[in-house]
Parts: C-alpha cells; sequence; structure tokens
C-alpha cells in the first residue's frame, strides 16, 4: 500500500475520494422527499376580449409576466418567513436527525443564509412552452413537502389576488373621484345654461335667429312681388290711383317690417340675439363638453370595474400536490457514479501534466 502511495498518490487520492463519497451517499446521506405541483393561472373572462393581432400573439389567460411574478413571490424571503411561521421550516431542515451535510446548519441562521438554503429545497420553473409553472419541494418528511408545497399554492394566489385587487382599486377609486368632480361640473354648465334662457326668455336664441331669418326672406319675397306689381300697375295708370298707391304702402310696411325684424337679429346698440345665440352657444358647447366629459368618466369606470373583475388571478392546478411514499433525493448511485467519472478524468489531467513536466525536465 505504502509503494502504491508514493508511485501513485494522485490515484490513491482519486480512490480514497471515490470510496468515502460512496460511503455518504450510501449509507450516511439523509433521504429527502419531494412533492411536485404544476399550476396555471387563470382570469375570470368578464366581457369578451376583442380579437387582433396582438391577442394572437400573446393568447388568452394569464401572461409569462404574471407567471413570473408569482415565482418571483414563491421564492421570496416573505415567503420563507411565512412558511417557517407557519410550519417550522428552521426546526425541521435543522434538526439534528439528519446528516450535517443536507441540514440547515445553524438553526438560528440569518435569514440572508437560510434564504439561500430554501432556494436549495424549493425549486419553481416557468415552462415557457406550455406556460406552466413546476413547482418542486424537498424535505425530510413527505409530510412537510406536501404541507410546504401546499402552503405556496394558497399563498400564491392569494397574493396575486390582493396585488391586482389593491391596484383596481386605486384606479376606481381615481375614477369615482373624477366622476364626482365631472358631474358637479356639468350640472354647473346646465344650471348657467337654463339660467341664461331663464333671463333671456328664450329657449334657444340660435333657433329664434334661424325663425328669424326665415320671416325675413319671406318679407323679402312678398316685397320684391309688390314692387313688380307697383311696376306693371304704374304702366297703365296713374301713380296717384287708388290701387298704386295702396300696393306703395304695402311696400312701405314691409320694408318697415323688414328692417325691425333685422334690427332685432343684430345692432350695435346690443342685445341682439345674433349676440345673445353666440353667448348662448358658448354655453351649450360648455354643457356638452361637460356631459360628454361625464359619460366618459362615466364608462371609464365600468370598464374599470369589469377590468378589476378581470384582474383576480386563479391558481388552477394541474398536478395537486403530491404526497412522497418513498424519496427520491438524493440520487445515490447517480452521484456516486458522476464524482467518480469527474475525478478520474481530474486525477487523469493532472497525471498527464505531472509527465509532462518530467519529461521537460530530463
Amino acid at each position: 500500500m505504502k509503494q502504491f502511495f508514493r508511485q501513485y498518490p494522485y490515484w490513491f487520492v482519486c480512490a480514497i475520494s471515490i470510496l468515502v463519497v460512496t460511503v455518504y451517499w450510501s449509507l450516511w446521506a439523509s433521504d429527502r422527499y419531494v412533492s411536485e405541483s404544476n399550476v396555471v393561472l387563470e382570469s375570470p373572462q368578464i366581457a369578451a376580449p376583442t380579437l387582433s393581432f396582438s391577442s394572437l400573439l400573446s393568447g388568452g389567460g394569464a401572461t409569462s409576466g404574471d407567471m413570473l411574478l408569482l415565482r418571483d413571490y414563491l421564492l421570496s424571503v416573505d415567503m420563507l418567513r411565512y412558511i417557517d411561521s407557519e410550519l417550522g421550516f428552521r426546526e425541521h431542515y435543522s434538526s439534528t436527525e439528519f446528516d450535517i451535510f443536507s441540514r440547515l446548519f445553524d438553526k438560528n441562521a440569518p435569514i440572508e443564509d437560510l434564504h439561500e438554503y430554501y432556494l436549495k429545497r424549493v425549486s419553481v420553473e416557468l415552462d415557457d412552452y406550455a406556460q406552466v409553472l413546476r413547482i418542486r419541494v424537498q424535505a425530510f418528511s413527505p409530510e412537510m413537502a406536501h404541507a410546504i408545497t401546499s402552503l405556496l399554492l394558497s399563498k400564491g394566489e392569494a397574493h396575486m389576488n390582493a396585488m391586482g385587487q389593491r391596484l383596481a382599486e386605486e384606479q376606481v377609486r381615481f375614477l369615482e373621484g373624477q366622476v364626482s368632480q365631472l358631474s358637479e361640473s356639468f350640472n354647473a354648465t346646465r344650471q348657467s345654461l337654463l339660467d341664461y334662457q331663464n333671463k333671456n326668455g328664450l329657449v334657444s336664441p340660435t333657433g329664434t335667429v334661424e325663425s328669424l331669418s326665415v320671416v325675413v326672406a319671406n318679407l323679402e319675397a312678398q316685397l320684391a312681388n309688390l314692387k313688380a306689381k307697383r311696376t306693371v300697375l304704374a304702366s297703365y295708370q296713374s301713380r296717384r290711383s287708388p290701387e298704386v298707391l295702396r300696393v306703395g304702402s304695402e311696400i312701405d310696411a314691409l320694408n318697415q317690417q323688414i328692417k325691425q325684424e333685422r334690427a332685432r337679429m343684430a345692432q350695435q346698440s346690443g342685445g341682439a340675439l345674433n349676440v345673445m345665440s353666440s353667448e348662448y352657444q358658448t354655453l351649450e358647447l360648455r354643457a356638452q363638453f361637460a356631459q360628454d366629459s361625464y359619460s366618459g368618466a362615466l364608462a371609464a369606470l365600468e370598464n374599470t370595474r369589469i377590468e378589476a373583475a378581470r384582474k383576480l388571478k386563479q391558481v388552477s392546478v394541474l398536478q395537486s400536490p403530491t404526497l412522497p411514499e418513498y424519496p427520491v433525493e438524493p440520487r445515490r448511485l447517480y452521484n456516486i457514479i458522476v464524482f467518480a467519472i469527474i475525478t478520474l478524468f481530474l486525477v487523469l489531467i493532472l497525471q498527464m501534466l505531472v509527465l509532462i513536466v518530467k519529461d521537460h525536465r530530463d
């Protein structure tokens, strides 16, 4: 043995290492049970989604972003603290019943070290192709592995719903404030419009101006007919004849009436219908704008409430958390073979390097 060690020290160390690792994985390493679960996130379809190119690309249901948010939360320090308080994570994984290399070495380890150990025992991976979260929890008892997996599912769903509800409630609260302000503005502009109508005794100055324009046009048409008639009468009667004088009086009356109607529509002294119509149109536009804004805010509020319901995330379980019946970790034979192969290759490389150096020295 001594002669072999002197001639092949590296191979001797390799053999001892493989022997020690084989003993550890075969006899000493503690069994670990694995509970697995596959889940997806789904949202309720409150309204029929709009078919668009982006929706065809993204598909329905929860997006990868939602799945990654859930994954980060399940692997977060907050989740670790919750699991520790509910299930006694430290006590279970730091028990001296298990081998020192598998268990948590220090029961009172700081949260950073505890979280690092947590990430070694809890795995949450996103399957991009199937859009499924695959949860895998290792524990020293099947009951603990199953309990941690179940708690991850329930707490993760509650967290996603709370996050969506909080954002939706903030949006709804903001829109409710906007609706209240716009309602007051709409009522104020509508009251101003009513006060203006009552003050001037006109329901619609614009409509009155249009009516007067029609009246003036009719009067001008009558005036034109009377002037033509007077011209015809003057061609065969005296200008002092009663019929010609009567037509002239009618023409004068029509001219006076047309002048009065035009004065009502427009005049420099103020109080004309065109000025009233302009002021009325300004008030009417303000009222219409306030009404449109109020209607838009109401529609946005209703859409936001519907969207708030759609933001609720439900964790749909494709595979319920399994209760393991036998330990699958550690993979003893696999670990021994892999360690032996890697060790043999390293020693072989080292031996070759040593031989190369000796050749160069010679």
